[in-house]
């Protein structure tokens, strides 16, 4: 997959749009406790700046619904992009109001203007025409560096690159990088190839892993996902969370990995709770004996043992989705002890954004990962073997 790239671009003292993705978690007072998105833009700001350009830049933060709210302004952003670059950063106060088309209409080679969050606009998530071709009006250059959004076809990110012929519309340098290492992830890994799949749910992972499949060599399953597998097999799950309406699709996904000479694990114990609490009375059990009523929130120590002996000889790691309810430090260990074997191993790993790029930056082992992607659903996507609504335009 070949996009159209920004070095190949003439944007020499040109005015450029470049759409990111700054919706960075944020605590109660309005401080950014990761800013690890912000930084991934630099490359392609920067390079906009060495080459003369005025930079227009745009993104979403949280879900305001369309309408105003001071909650979700970009204005922490334009701080820490202050901090960052060590230059002014201008900021609307609104998106593509009077104020805002001012600002863009004066602004000069070497500086930067922050739009107010694009969801303010209703259009923006229904990718209404007018609002894009409002945005287009204020650059002569469209530029996506927004992975993490790549896979909605809004405004900003689809809409707009109509109104931008091939030779004024690229990929930053953050879109590409996340496109070229999954396109090798995909079609060209150094084996033995693993993957690991956790999360809450089979049905935001089964198409993925169908498409995963014929890819790897071994998958390793945890999470509530795996309760619905463990149940298509005859276990006694208890209260643990099961899609039943999915146990067939799960039975067909292990039949299709044995077909295919794929290794299929499944958890060999877990960490039971009487209830989704903090304070709820837990024990360890395995998958064979979980009590009537009780749920499975984390893999057990056995389940690590197997499954750090299973990715001993691995060469490349994909690892999409927790192995258990990480946000509650009790039944963290099971994800936090994959994440350091993980982070150890001399393998090439990589994060699948989302959750579990949250989990390995909470314990600090995002600098000792080879790859963590900025988008968690648009990962997923492109594990499903889908073509982005934002990458699309953007194709050679």
């Amino acid at each position: 997959m070949e996009l159209l790239n920004i070095k190949e671009c003439d944007i020499k003292g040109k005015k450029v749009f470049i759409r990111c993705d700054f919706n960075v978690p944020m605590d109660d007072y309005g401080n950014i406790t990761d800013d690890r998105r912000i930084r991934s833009a630099l490359s392609t700001i920067n390079y906009c700046l060495d080459q003369g350009c005025a930079i227009i830049l745009a993104s979403h933060f949280g879900r305001p619904k369309g309408e105003v709210d001071e909650k979700y302004t970009l204005a922490p952003i334009a701080r820490r992009l202050h901090q960052l670059l060590k230059i002014n950063v201008q900021m609307t106060e609104d998106v593509i109001g009077e104020n805002a088309i001012k600002l863009a209409a004066h602004l000069q080679g070497g500086e930067i203007l922050l739009l107010e969050n694009l969801r303010f606009e209703k259009g923006e998530t229904k990718n209404d025409p007018e609002l894009s071709a409002a945005l287009a009006s204020m650059a002569e250059v469209y530029i996506n560096d927004a992975f993490g959004v790549s896979h909605r076809a809004h405004a900003s990110v689809e809409g707009i690159t109509e109104y931008f012929d091939k030779a004024h519309k690229a990929a930053g340098f953050l879109l590409q990088k996340e496109i070229q290492f999954f396109g090798v992830l995909l079609d060209r890994p150094v084996r033995p190839f693993a993957a690991i799949v956790g999360g809450s749910k089979v049905s935001g992972k089964l198409e993925a892993l169908i498409n995963l499949l014929p890819k790897v060599d071994k998958v390793l399953i945890g999470g509530g996902m795996a309760f619905t597998f463990l149940k298509a097999l005859g276990y006694d799950v208890g209260n643990s969370l099961v899609e039943d309406d999915l146990l067939d699709e799960a039975m067909n996904v292990m039949n299709e990995a044995k077909r295919l000479g794929v290794k299929f694990y499944l958890p060999v114990d877990v960490v039971a709770a009487e209830k989704f609490a903090p304070d709820a009375m837990s024990r360890l059990t395995s998958v064979q004996e979980i009590p009537a009523g009780w749920m499975g929130l984390d893999i057990g120590p056995a389940t690590v043992r197997l499954y750090r002996q299973v990715l001993n000889d691995v060469q490349t790691i994909l690892w999409n989705g927790p192995m258990g309810v990480y946000e509650m430090d009790r039944f963290s260990r099971g994800s936090n002890k994959i994440a350091h074997f993980v982070a150890d191993s001399y393998a090439t790993t990589v994060v699948g954004g989302g959750d579990t790029a949250d989990l390995v930056q909470r314990i600090g082992l995002d600098e000792e990962m080879s790859f963590i992607s900025t988008g968690g659903g648009a990962s997923l996507e492109l594990l499903e073997g889908k073509i982005l609504p934002g990458v699309k335009p953007l194709l050679k």
